[in-house]
């Protein structure tokens, strides 16, 4: 056995909040939420003609199950449908909170 000061793990720090997504292709950012939610929105923006893509900082395949914010996935459209993507997520989230 070696003699020394005992080893310690390697401490991995929590990524920290992130900020919203432009990119060089002109998608931005226009919600973020897990991945089961983000197929369902995927599903109406792309029911309503705007091209979405979905962005995660993990591989859903290899880690299937997360906590909070470490899974989250950032639902990105075009720039010129932000605004109506945005009205879109507004009337549904305020129509499935009336109803509750």
């Amino acid at each position: 056995m070696t003699s020394g000061p005992p080893r310690r793990a390697k401490v991995i720090r929590f990524p920290g909040p992130v900020l919203p997504v432009a990119d060089d292709h002109g998608f931005v950012e226009v919600y973020r939420c897990d991945r089961a939610e983000a197929v369902v929105v995927k599903s109406l923006l792309d029911g309503d003609g705007i091209r979405t893509l979905l962005r995660s900082r993990i591989a859903h395949s290899v880690h299937p199950f997360t906590v909070g914010d470490q899974g989250a996935v950032m639902i990105l459209v075009p720039a010129n449908d932000a605004p109506r993507s945005r009205r879109l997520l507004a009337h549904v989230v305020r129509r499935s909170s009336s109803s509750s």
